[in-house]
């Protein structure tokens, strides 16, 4: 059975109590200077004098840590936060094994600090379990913090955590592990346990709907292929028109007939992370109760190669009716997205964004830092930008001018489902715009959604990458 569980995170208990490691986080030294050995003062106030964040150990009958923040000159508080959040992960790298608990006292820091400190300190300690035989048990796994966080932001954190580990767990399971329909019926058990509607249409539904993209691309494979809808829709949301959220689902991905050659099969397992993003984001919602209603899609496959499987020069029927020439069939993910951004139509969305790990291109232009993004509504394009800089979750906007729409013209069909060297990020967009008739943005987490190596509060492999963004873009539209 698919999991969403099977990891360590360190978990919070918001009142402080004294324990083996006691930490201190100091943005200042007002105030704390009584509490601080005459030996290492000396040094903190040196740290503070120079900006320089650094950590201190003094080891005794209780080993205290203290963690000192001096703010350097940002360009504005959402830097700020991040290099915050950057300290809080090496914070925690430097102390997690000292004990399995720990106190954790950060009234020096702001409220909205003391979040992003609190955000970033679990986020580092996530490690994917399910497969290890053995594990540490004197990795620090429970931490008491004395901290000025009201209820509700206490449970929006426990949120994000929960929403961003079921993320990374969800990408970081073997393919053997999952697949379009456990990833459906997984949805189905999470949305009763956590309060919202799932309904998962089934190959033959989805037939009757004439999604071709989704059937053709499934063509190779023996298990069918899912398209599961999830409907977030609270009494009080503050927008009656809702937010769909459509998540690409290949399980795996070996590039069908145009077959990935090399290494660059090794890790398409994560090909399912916008999938897995669009979920992680549901569940995070629900737990906070957020007044905002959402629909998340996903459409879910694998794509795989049989005798059975398209081949390039095929021709596809979507369910809006239009004619692919498949090009590629490596260029799998467009098809199953153009299908589901199709159906989106029937929810009469206020804006609809995609997320998907759709190119290589995208991932050449952004590397693991940040998300290229097209779309055809500059409002919810800048708002998503505010919201990511505030996450620290970076967009950039790619070119999307009308030159690129030449690139994709079929001679035989309505469309080719690849545009060849030149654009392949923005081609893949134009692609998809085809099947949108309301505020669109697509978002190409290829870069960022899955790492060869740990980078700062980000662990190797599944980052999950999108929830915090998308966490952040719905609550600012609340708060606007």
């Amino acid at each position: 059975m698919l999991q969403i569980d099977s990891h360590r995170m360190v978990t919070y208990d918001f009142t402080a109590k004294k324990s083996a490691v006691e930490m201190q986080v100091l943005n200042s030294l007002e105030g704390a200077t009584q509490d601080i050995p005459a030996a290492l003062l000396k040094e903190i106030k040196y740290a503070f004098e120079k900006e320089t964040s650094q950590v201190f150990i003094q080891y005794g009958e209780t080993t205290k840590v203290w963690a000192v923040f001096a703010k350097k000159k940002a360009t504005c508080q959402d830097i700020e936060k991040e290099n915050l959040r950057q300290f809080a992960a090496k914070v925690y790298k430097e102390t997690f094994k000292l004990a399995t608990e720990a106190s954790l006292d950060l009234q020096m820091l702001t409220k909205d600090f003391q979040f992003a400190f609190l955000e970033a300190f679990a986020l580092a300690s996530y490690q994917f379990l399910a497969y290890k035989k053995k594990s540490d048990n004197r990795t620090l796994q429970t931490v008491s913090v004395n901290a000025s966080l009201d209820t509700k932001q206490e449970k929006l954190l426990s949120s994000i955590l929960t929403g961003v580990s079921a993320t990374r767990n969800l990408v970081n399971e073997p393919p053997c592990a999952k697949d379009a329909v456990k990833f459906a019926e997984l949805c189905v058990r999470i949305g009763e346990e956590v309060g919202f509607e799932v309904e998962v249409l089934q190959e033959t539904q989805i037939e009757s709907l004439k999604m071709g993209g989704i059937l053709g691309v499934n063509k190779g494979s023996s298990i069918p292929p899912t398209l599961t809808v999830m409907e977030y829709k609270p009494k009080a949301a503050v927008n009656k028109k809702p937010l769909v959220l459509v998540g690409k689902g290949v399980m795996f991905d070996t590039g069908g007939y145009s077959l990935k050659t090399g290494n660059y099969m090794a890790g398409m397992k994560a090909d399912m992370a916008g999938a897995s993003t669009v979920l992680g984001t549901m569940i995070a919602l629900a737990k906070s109760e957020l007044p905002y209603y959402v629909v998340g899609i996903v459409p879910a496959t694998d794509n795989k190669i049989s005798s059975d499987a398209i081949v390039v020069d095929d021709v596809l029927t979507m369910h809006n009716g239009k004619t692919v020439e498949v090009g590629n069939t490596d260029a799998e993910g467009r098809l199953i997205l153009a299908d589901a951004l199709s159906y989106a139509s029937k929810f009469k969305p206020e804006l609809v964004i995609d997320i998907a790990t759709l190119t290589g291109a995208a991932a050449a232009i952004t590397g693991p830092y940040g998300t290229a993004m097209v779309g055809n509504n500059e409002q919810a394009a800048t708002d998503l930008q505010v919201a990511g800089k505030q996450a620290y979750e970076l967009l950039v906007a790619l070119p999307y001018w009308s030159e690129f729409d030449d690139l994709i013209k079929s001679d035989i069909a309505d469309l080719k489902n690849i545009g060849g060297p030149i654009g392949g990020a923005t081609t893949a967009g134009k692609f998809l715009e085809h099947f949108t008739d309301y505020p669109w943005v697509h978002l190409d987490i290829a870069g960022p959604s899955f790492l060869e190596k740990a980078i700062t509060y980000k662990p190797i492999g599944a980052s999950g990458v999108g929830v915090r963004l998308l966490l952040q873009y719905i609550s600012n539209k609340i708060d606007a």
